[in-house]
């Protein structure tokens, strides 16, 4: 049983899943979300993504309703920010953060890696601390043209049966994705979380990565 912090482990978690774009949480912690949820299906999860037109919107709801499957408390959050255009939309993304933090207090949360080259993602990752200073953030990698994966300190190990969930997950419901071919395969998704797992020895060769900041237990 995975206890997200000593204080937190006879709680239900209360888990914060922040994306920029539709899909970004699915790659970048998807399987951790999975094991989460069938480790703690009691703990309540509130799933934002901060852009998404119609279309994406379909795509990301339906995505998330997957990965969350059996979770008791869930709420689906996708927001229609301009996609690429985040640093101009600062005040406003800030302000959606700020309604956030009112009406919720995570015991993890899940974001972008705060070293991301993707402008949309490094704002979310800079607001995410800005908004949550004294919480657990994991921050979660995806893989992208930018070549800026680095070296994470934190793994999250994970069984093969949920890595195949994450990516049949993924090649599912994000069919709007079918024309990145280069990247947005099974083997690119299926070869980081081999390569994680490589990382930490992982008891079934597969993985997660994050970078965490700082921890208080």
């Amino acid at each position: 049983m995975l206890a997200l912090t000593l204080a937190e482990a006879t709680r239900p978690p209360r888990l914060l899943c922040l994306g920029a774009h539709p899909d970004d949480i699915e790659i970048g912690c998807g399987g951790s979300i999975l094991r989460l949820a069938a480790e703690h299906p009691e703990m309540s999860v509130r799933w934002l993504v901060f852009s998404g037109n119609a279309h994406r919107r379909q795509e990301a709801e339906a995505a998330a309703r997957y990965f969350l499957a059996g979770v008791a408390d869930a709420t689906i959050d996708v927001q229609g920010f301009r996609d690429g255009f985040f640093p101009s939309q600062h005040a406003e993304i800030k302000d959606s953060f700020e309604r956030l933090k009112r009406d919720y207090q995570p015991s993890l949360v899940l974001t972008h890696y705060r070293d991301d080259l993707h402008q949309d993602h490094r704002l979310i990752a800079e607001l995410t601390y800005n908004t949550f200073r004294d919480h657990l953030v994991w921050e979660y990698e995806v893989p992208k043209y930018d070549g800026d994966l680095g070296n994470p300190n934190l793994f999250l190990p994970l069984s093969k049966a949920q890595c195949q969930r994450k990516v049949t997950g993924l090649m599912e419901h994000f069919p709007s994705q079918s024309t990145r071919a280069s990247w947005f395969t099974e083997e690119t998704f299926f070869a980081m979380l081999r390569l994680r797992g490589i990382g930490c020895n992982a008891p079934e060769g597969y993985a997660e990565g994050f970078y965490c900041r700082k921890a208080v237990v």
